[in-house]
Order: structure tokens, then sequence, then C-alpha cells
């Protein structure tokens, strides 16, 4: 634009100025105060003095550009770090952000978009924990023996020893077959048997990681290939010899460890992984569920109970018979830290249920018995009818599924009219007479409410 002004004191009529005035090229008189609206016009059409970012923010966009080389975070203020974890990158390794970046949206932002499924309740409400737990799992459960290497794990510990306290590993994977010559294939169909007695396949060694693990204080195994396919081996899903030495081993090493091995096909396998948890410091739960540990692993498990300070003990489903539960039963009477025993799915029949009805005359701080399906009958629960008349500490007692009979009915029926702390007593599927069972569950709604009010003038004490 072109602007010609008119000298101050010449001022012009519109209606006199000529036609050559506004003619193309002429020049035009406009008045001076247009100076002071004049405004530079950018290139961008949507450009603004609005957009214009702070300085503040374009250093921490630059930090969060340069965060892998030069990580700057502890010296932000709390506002700061808050906008530095919603705009890091969550594929950073961990070498930078597991040591420097703490619990928050970083780390939720990381888990979100690794695995579909994300419930952060499971793990104290810590998405960072969460992240490292399942990475480790990950870690351990494509660990392939002979193939993977161990600085992987290792490098892994160095980042998150801290942080896990808990490992729910869901398969183990063995050592990849290769393809056998003509001449094994002959030579093993003229050896015998016995002399192949070690085992011919191996897991993850957990030596290398549990002694590292500072705050592990879960572990669940399970030894099996998830997807095996056409390629399945019952020896995929059993735990070798070698491996329960090295398990049980590593298990020894670790003193911070409560709840240990819900692993399968232990089985005989299961007396040595017990020699080495025999003076456990710290072990608190043990669970061999499904496990068919049988008499013998129930007579070792008898032993822990004499020597350890086990409070939860989950032995269900394993071809446990009387021996076994007699074996129980008699460390039972003697101890003093058990407050639950679970039994469910086995074989103790009627001797070994009124062995253990027998040791809680003795016992005084079990709190949950389950003896569901074990083939007991109503001799059982005259046993255990004793024990309700004398013993005020359990809690719970599960009985369902067993033939108790009428006279089973009658015995628990009498025992709970003098009975003050049985709040749950299971006898479905027993063969009790229906009006029996009603009057033990007004007993037993009773004493759920007398148990409501004691811990609420509990309560109410302490504040």
């Amino acid at each position: 634009y072109r602007h010609i002004f008119t000298p101050k004191n010449k001022k012009e009529d519109p209606a006199t100025m000529s036609k050559s005035t506004f003619s193309p090229g002429a020049q035009l008189n406009v008045p001076e105060d247009c100076r002071r609206t004049r405004r530079i016009i950018a290139e961008d059409p949507d450009w603004s003095l609005n957009i214009v970012p702070c300085l503040s923010n374009l250093c921490l966009q630059s930090i969060v550009k340069n965060f892998k080389e030069k990580p700057i975070y502890e010296k932000l203020t709390p506002v700061e770090k808050d906008l530095i974890q919603e705009r890091l990158s969550p594929s950073l390794p961990l070498d930078v952000t597991a040591s420097m970046i703490s619990d928050g949206v970083y780390w939720k932002r990381c888990c979100e978009q690794r695995w579909e499924l994300c419930d952060v309740s499971h793990y104290g409400h810590s998405w960072k924990r969460m992240f490292l737990e399942r990475s480790m799992e990950n870690i351990i459960e494509l660990f392939i023996p002979g193939v993977t290497e161990p600085k992987t794990v290792q490098e892994m510990v160095s980042y998150c020893k801290n942080y896990i306290k808990r490992l729910d590993i869901s398969q183990l994977l063995p050592p990849i077959k290769e393809p056998k010559k003509e001449e094994d294939e002959y030579a093993l169909e003229l050896a015998s048997d016995n002399d192949y007695d070690t085992p011919s396949m191996d897991h993850f060694d957990f030596n290398i990681l549990l002694d590292k693990l500072t705050s592990l204080e879960e572990l669940h195994l399970v030894y099996r290939v998830k997807q095996c396919g056409m390629n399945f081996e019952w020896k995929m899903f059993e735990m070798t010899d070698r491996d329960c030495v090295s398990l049980a081993t590593a298990l020894k090493s670790c003193k911070t460890l409560k709840v240990t091995i819900d692993s399968s096909s232990v089985d005989k396998k299961c007396r040595l992984l017990v020699k080495n948890l025999l003076d456990h410091p710290s072990l608190r739960e043990l669970d061999f569920s499904h496990n068919l540990i049988g008499d013998r692993g129930a007579r070792a498990i008898g032993k822990l109970l004499s020597m350890s300070k086990l409070e939860i003990l989950n032995l269900c489903d394993n071809d446990i018979r009387d021996p076994g539960a007699k074996a129980l039963a008699h460390a039972l009477s003697k101890n003093s830290t058990l407050l639950s025993l679970n039994l469910r799915l086995n074989r103790v029949r009627d001797e070994g249920g009124q062995a253990i009805g027998k040791a809680l005359m003795n016992n005084n701080t079990l709190l949950h018995l389950h003896l569901g399906a074990n083939e007991v009958t109503g001799l059982t629960a005259i046993a255990l009818s004793k024990v309700l008349v004398q013993n005020n500490t359990l809690k719970c007692i599960n009985l369902s599924c067993n033939n108790l009979g009428e006279n089973g009915g009658k015995a628990l029926e009498e025992a709970m009219s003098c009975n003050t702390s049985l709040t749950e007593c299971d006898i479905r599927l027993t063969k009790v007479d229906d009006q029996i069972v009603s009057a033990i569950n007004k007993v037993i709604w009773t004493n759920q409410s007398l148990e409501e009010k004691k811990q609420a003038q509990e309560k109410e004490s302490r504040h």
C-alpha cells in the first residue's frame, strides 16, 4: 500500500476533488491518524501473539526431546515433573527411567501401551511396580535355557529389584530339542529305562534371580508351556530333578519370601523342596495345591509345620490319604502359628479326619479348616463336634461334599448349641437333614452378629 499524506494546513473537500485524483496510480490523501493503526502482516494467516509458547515450556520440550542423552528430572518442580511424565516416550530404555522417574502418569502410560488389561489394584496401586513386575515375568516366561542370555535377566534385576514384591510365572519353557540322528534313536531303543533316570529337560534357573530381589514376598510358579500346539509332551508340564534342586537352593537364599510355589507336578520332589524350607526365616504361606504330593509329601510338610512359622497351608487336591493326614494332625497338635489349613479334594477319610479332630483339642490357633470332599462320614463329624464344644478359636469349618449323615448332623447341631465362636459352617451336600442345617445356620448367624459387635467395640476402643 502506498500512503501519501497532505500537508497539515491544507484541507480538501472530497466533493471538489477531480476524478483524476481517484484514478489508478493517483496519490490519495489519508488522515495522519492512520499510521497508528498499521500492523505487520505475517506470512502465516493463523499466527497470533497468543500462541507463542512460554520459555519454560520450550525448556521442558527440550528436556523431553533430549531425555535419553541428558536426563533432567530431580531438580524440577512437582508441576514440571508432571508435565515431563505426560510427554516422555514410553519406549525409553529402563536404564534411563527406572531409577529416575517416580511412580505416576508415565508408568501408567507405559502399562496401558503394552497391555490391554491393567488392574493396578493388584499391585498396591503402583503403576511402576506393575510395569516392572510384569516385565520381569515376561522375560522369565520367554526364557529358553541355552538360548536366552542370562544377562537379560540380570540387567533387568538391577533396574527393578527394589520394586518387585510378587512374581506370578504362568509358564516355564524347556530347552529347544535338537532333531535326533538315526544312530541316536537306535541307541535310545537299546537303552534301558534305568539309564535315563536323570532328567532330559530343565527350565529357568531361579538362582540367578531370587537372592537379588530384596523385596520379593510372593512367588507363584507353574511348570508348563501354554501354547505347545502339536509338540505336546508330558515333560513340558513337569518339574525335573535338576529343576527341583535349583529351585530349592534359590528359595533357601531368598530371605524375604512369604508365599511360595503354586507349581505343577511336584509329587516326590516335594520332600526336597521342603527340606530347604525348614529353617526359612520369613516363610508364612505355602501353596502346594494340585500337585499330587501324596502321603510322603504330607509327612514332609508335617515336619515343616513343626519347625517353621507357617500361617497358611494349602494342600488341596494332592491325593493325601489317612497316613498323610495323621502326620499333619500330629504336627498340628504341637503347632502354634498355623491359621488356615486347606485339605479339600483329598482322601483323608475317617481315620485322617478323626486324627485332625483329636489334634484340634490341643490347638488354640487354627482359625480355618477345610475338609470338603474327603470321603469322611459321621465319625469325623462327631470328632469335630467335640472340638466345637471345647475350642473357642475356630472361626470357619468346611465339611461339604461328604457323607456325614443323620448322626453326624445331630452331633454338629448339639455342639453348635454350646459354641459362640464359629461364624461359618459349610455342610452342603452332606446328607444332613434340612431342619438340622437350619438350626446350625441360626447359631452361625447369632455368632456372626456377636463377632461384628465385638469388632465394632474394639474399633471404638482404639479411637
